[in-house]
């Protein structure tokens, strides 16, 4: 496994293990059904997307894996002009402290599992 991260797609294409990790993240798009190719809307703008890469550490700080993700430019948008309103999920610490209290007084266990594609 390639252990420096890529600055770009040019160099991510020189190394195979990065060119796996890319293909790995093409084939769960497919996989999930997240994405179909369409024309492009008139009076509307396209967002790009952009490559991320980075290595995946083991407890110890050794890396374990290449990851690549597509990720879309939602920087290049403008406010009112592209977009009107913003929604991005996430757990508050409250919420996770009431359901950590909730388990444990019902005496429930709780799993914690690492979501292959996060960035889906």
């Amino acid at each position: 496994m390639s252990s420096v991260e890529p600055r770009t797609t040019k160099e991510a294409l020189m190394e195979p293990d990065w060119i796996i990790a890319m293909q790995k993240e093409l084939a769960e798009f497919q996989c999930n059904k997240v994405w179909k190719l369409v024309l492009k809307p008139k009076g509307h703008t396209i967002v790009g997307t952009i490559w991320v890469y980075k290595n995946k550490l083991d407890e110890s700080g050794v890396m374990v894996q290449n990851k690549a993700h597509l990720v879309g430019k939602g920087y290049s948008q403008l406010e009112g002009v592209d977009y009107d309103e913003t929604y991005a999920p996430f757990a508050r610490m409250e919420a996770i402290n009431i359901f950590l209290a909730y388990t444990a007084h019902k005496n429930i266990k709780v799993h914690q599992m690492d979501v292959k594609s996060t960035f889906l």
